[in-house]
């Protein structure tokens, strides 16, 4: 009997094996299914003068040669 059971269970994941490397060389890449591409490229981050918080360079409010996260920190010292 238990003999049975292991020939049934060793057929069993001989199939299971087979199903699943027919069915992975049909799915797509990873970057197909989801429609991205590459990643974006990382941005360079800036350092509020006052604050010290970083934020996106884009973002910044340059002002007197240094990059503030927004006008009205422009306008306050630096801690």
């Amino acid at each position: 009997m238990s003999r049975l059971l292991f020939w049934i269970a060793l057929i069993g994941l001989v199939i299971l094996a087979l199903r699943s490397k027919s069915t992975r060389g049909a799915r797509p890449p990873q970057d197909a299914r989801h429609g991205a591409g590459a990643p974006p490229p990382a941005e360079a981050m800036a350092c509020c003068f006052h604050c010290g918080v970083y934020f996106p360079a884009s973002e910044a409010v340059r002002a007197d040669g240094h990059d503030y996260c927004s006008a009205a920190h422009v306008r306050l010292p630096p801690k």
